[in-house]
């Protein structure tokens, strides 16, 4: 087999290594449930009953569930692509949360336009969020400054700027949340499963995943960019322009995470909420490293994030535990999966550089 066809296929399935390492690490957090459970709730069986159960037990729990899932797949493959080019995002945090914003302020403004101004608005709003990834590229390319530090800087910045734009020049003072006005319904995706917050939006997550898949595998600019990845120097010596490859990947990466916050936008909020995605930069990033930075696992990843979430919020109604009890085991598993592959990232900069 050629080098070129052996790099075209590789990764596009996870090795049975990884497998069986995510497959580990979801037990261990499963477990780590199962002992929280029983050393915080005087009746663990209950609590254990509603958290394991309780995402399936009827159509809006389970619908929830899956809505939820649907910006950390978007997340999970913005990462994802990123990683695959050899860098890194960390500004998930403020990309999905501007985006989102960006995109009803535009959907506001652009509603005489109807469909078309709903996928302008999209469109634009994701590529706010894609522009500031951009900029993480861009200096790294041109300074060779580290994008995990400019990134989760220029993240922190974002999420404060939005905030006071949420919460001033363009707060709803109709109603009693801290919001922005609501978006159009005309621009409102449909509702599939009632009463629940699930909507079409879940299909558009697909397709991305197909999307992307297509572009790493399929493409040459896929395949130039995953060349890149992994060995810079010698994709430079190719006739790869490798500069390229620094700053499309992070802009593709925002933009993904924007889709996210936008089809938050239309299918479950309609409106930008102070701080409602907090948390989904970081979970989309813990999806990725479970996913083992292959599009094709980010769907079962994400699931599974947005099941423990779900548990932990059935068992909070039902029995006598708090919410936190799904931060301590995504942090459990955010520890053991991030640990194995933030080093081997490190050993491979240091390799091609």
């Amino acid at each position: 087999m050629s080098e070129r066809k052996y790099l075209t296929n590789r990764k596009i399935l996870p090795t049975p290594r990884e497998s069986a390492g995510s497959l580990l690490i979801v037990l261990i957090a499963l477990c780590g449930v199962i002992i929280l459970s029983f050393l915080l709730s005087k009746t663990p069986t209950k609590t254990l009953r509603y958290f394991f159960l309780g995402p399936l037990q009827n159509a809006y729990y389970f619908g929830n569930m899956l809505n939820g899932a649907i910006p950390l797949i978007f997340g999970g493959l913005g990462v994802s692509l990123a990683m695959r080019s050899g860098n890194f995002n960390l500004g998930g945090e403020g990309q999905i949360y501007s985006g989102a914003l960006a995109t009803t302020l535009l959907a506001i403004y652009l509603a005489p336009l109807g469909v078309l101004g709903a996928i302008l608005a999209l469109f634009i709003g994701s590529s706010v969020a894609g522009g500031l990834a951009a900029l993480s590229g861009y200096l790294r390319m041109k300074w060779n400054t580290s994008e995990f530090i400019t990134s989760f800087l220029i993240s922190n910045a974002v999420v404060l700027v939005v905030n006071y734009l949420i919460a001033g020049p363009f707060m709803d003072p109709s109603t009693s949340l801290i919001a922005t006005r609501k978006i159009p319904e005309s621009f409102r995706l449909s509702v599939l499963l009632p009463p629940s917050s699930l909507s079409t939006a879940i299909f558009f997550a697909l397709v991305a995943v197909i999307t992307v898949h297509i572009y790493l595998y399929k493409t040459k600019s896929g395949y130039e960019l995953r060349m890149t990845g992994l060995n810079s120097r010698f994709a430079k010596y190719g006739g790869i322009n490798t500069k390229k490859f620094i700053v499309l990947p992070m802009f593709l990466s925002g933009f993904l995470y924007g889709l996210g916050g936008g089809f938050a936008i239309y299918g479950t909020y309609f409106s930008s909420i102070k701080e409602f995605s907090s948390g989904m930069g970081w979970n989309g990033l813990a999806v990725a490293l479970i996913a083992k930075s292959n599009p094709s696992m980010v769907i079962p990843a994400a699931i599974f994030f947005a099941y423990i979430e779900a548990g932990a919020r059935s068992a909070m109604l039902h029995s006598d535990v708090t919410f936190e009890i799904a931060a301590i085991v995504q942090s459990i598993v955010f520890l053991l999966i991030s640990s194995e592959v933030l080093l081997t990232l490190f050993e491979k900069k240091r390799r091609y550089r």
